[in-house]
Parts: structure tokens; C-alpha cells; sequence
């Protein structure tokens, strides 16, 4: 049996970051935009990098993080991809490619200056199981400030996530809305890292999403769902890890990607016409 005083903090890490991720994943998956979730992650990581040569360590590396994360959510923002006749995907491709390049960057200097490159793996890999309560307070109140936006602009939110134009025909203030959504990403992607590392986080921020809509109909039921199969997805890949001794982040990775399955055979079944 689990010993919920050892292993708690890591069921509360691992249900946190993939509810808040999988909520996340409703309007990234709905607005088609996945290389989201990575350009966002990867400036996080970038900013990890150039704070670790900086002198940042340890838990302290989490406010490079944050703040390159930020500062790519800022960038994202100001970039009208209409006005520019470029696919969004397109320019989030641009930036996640810069980052990526500032990352390698960063991580190639670290011999050169003989600086450890210990701190930065464990937030590129992750490592579920390292988590502890101070990290679930950080976690919770990260959701929290999910949360609020959410309830503050969930009107919006829907507006936007079925069309960015109507909705600001509609006299939504999309540029605002739309960069404090960035903001709150680029704080529950940098936040969460620790769970199932910056290489990985994207599969929280799409999979649950993607089997919500496979699923359901309704804005609000496939916010509800894609947060729970977040958390399932973090919670059953650490108890499948605990099982197994296999890499937990490894496991909630393919967890997730086994629920798209699953409730894409279940979508289709429910479509297929009544047979007489």
C-alpha cells in the first residue's frame, strides 16, 4: 500500500499539474495552436540555462524560468499573425526554434565556464518524485491563478477560442485577454516542470485536451474533463511508475497518449449508427 505521508506530496504534484495543464490544453488544442505548449517551454528552459550561468541554483532557477517563459508570452502576444499574413504556428515554430537555440546555447558554455549542468536536467527531464509539499503549495497556488483568470474571463476565453476576429468584432479586448492567457501558460508551464520536465509538459498540455474533445461537446463540460484526464493521467503514471519502477515522467507521458486512444475508440463507437 502507497504511504500517503512519503508519497502524497507526489499524488498532489502529479494531479495539479496535469489538471492545470489539461485545462490549459482545452484552448491550445482548440485554437490549434500546439507549438504553443513547447515555444513556451522551451523559453522557460532557455531562461533556466542563462540564469543557471548567472548564477541562479537550485529552486532559484525557477525565476529565470519564469521570467523567460513571460517574456516569450509577451512576444507571442504583440505578434497579430493576420496582420502579418503568417500562420501562428508558423511564427510559434520561429520562436520555439530560437529558444531551443539559446537553450543549447546556454548548455555548451556550461563546460566551457565549468558551471554543473545538473539543475537544468532535472528541469528538462523532471522528476515527479523529488516533489514535496512546499512544491504542491507552489503548484496550488499557480492553479489558483489559473483558475481566477479563468473565472474573470471565461466568457471571453470562449469567444476567443472560436475566433479571435468575431470575438474582437464582438468587442472583446482580445489583446488584452489573449496576453494575460500567455502570461498564466508561461506560469503553469514553468511551475509544473518539475513534474514531467520541459520536454515533456507538452503531452499534459495536449493529450487530455484532445481526448476531452473526442469525448464531449460543450465548452464548459471539455474544460471539466480535460482537467480530470490531466490529473489522471498525473496521478496513474506515477502509481504505474511506483508498480514498475519504470520513469514516471515516461509514464504519465504514455498515459495520456493511451486516453486519446481510448476515447477515440470510445467517440467512434458512440457515432456508429444503431444497428436494427
Amino acid at each position: 500500500m502507497i504511504d500517503l505521508v512519503l508519497w502524497g506530496p507526489v499524488l498532489c504534484a502529479g494531479a495539479l499539474a496535469g489538471a492545470s495543464a489539461g485545462v490549459l490544453g482545452t484552448y491550445i488544442v482548440g485554437m490549434r495552436i500546439p507549438f504553443l505548449g513547447v515555444c513556451v517551454a522551451h523559453a522557460a528552459l532557455a531562461g533556466a540555462v542563462l540564469g543557471k550561468l548567472a548564477g541562479f541554483d537550485g529552486p532559484a532557477l525557477m525565476l529565470p524560468a519564469l521570467a523567460g517563459a513571460t517574456l516569450m508570452a509577451l512576444v507571442v502576444g504583440m505578434i497579430d499573425p493576420e496582420r502579418f499574413r503568417v500562420d501562428s504556428n508558423v511564427v510559434l515554430g520561429m520562436l520555439f526554434s530560437l529558444t531551443m537555440g539559446l537553450a543549447f546555447l546556454g548548455l555548451g558554455l556550461f563546460d566551457l565556464y565549468g558551471v554543473s549542468k545538473n539543475d537544468v536536467l532535472d528541469l528538462l527531464w523532471g522528476s515527479v518524485l523529488a516533489c514535496r509539499w512546499r512544491d504542491c503549495a507552489i503548484m496550488a497556488a499557480s492553479t489558483a491563478v489559473q483558475l481566477l483568470f479563468l473565472a474573470a474571463f471565461y466568457k471571453e476565453m470562449r469567444a476567443i477560442l472560436f475566433s479571435r476576429l468575431h470575438a474582437s468584432a464582438a468587442g472583446v479586448r482580445v489583446t488584452l485577454v489573449w496576453t494575460l492567457f500567455l502570461i498564466v501558460t508561461s506560469l503553469v508551464v514553468t511551475v509544473n516542470f518539475q513534474t514531467v520536465g520541459g520536454l515533456m509538459i507538452y503531452s499534459l498540455l495536449t493529450n487530455p485536451a484532445a481526448a476531452a474533445f473526442l469525448l464531449v461537446r460543450g465548452y464548459g463540460r471539455t474544460l471539466v474533463v480535460s482537467g480530470m484526464l490531466g490529473a489522471g493521467s498525473g496521478v496513474g503514471g506515477f502509481l504505474i511508475c511506483k508498480a514498475t519502477d519504470l520513469p514516471a515522467g515516461a509514464m504519465i507521458v504514455i498515459l495520456s497518449s493511451l486516453l486519446v486512444g481510448v476515447a477515440a475508440v470510445v467517440g467512434r463507437w458512440r457515432r456508429r449508427p444503431d444497428v436494427a
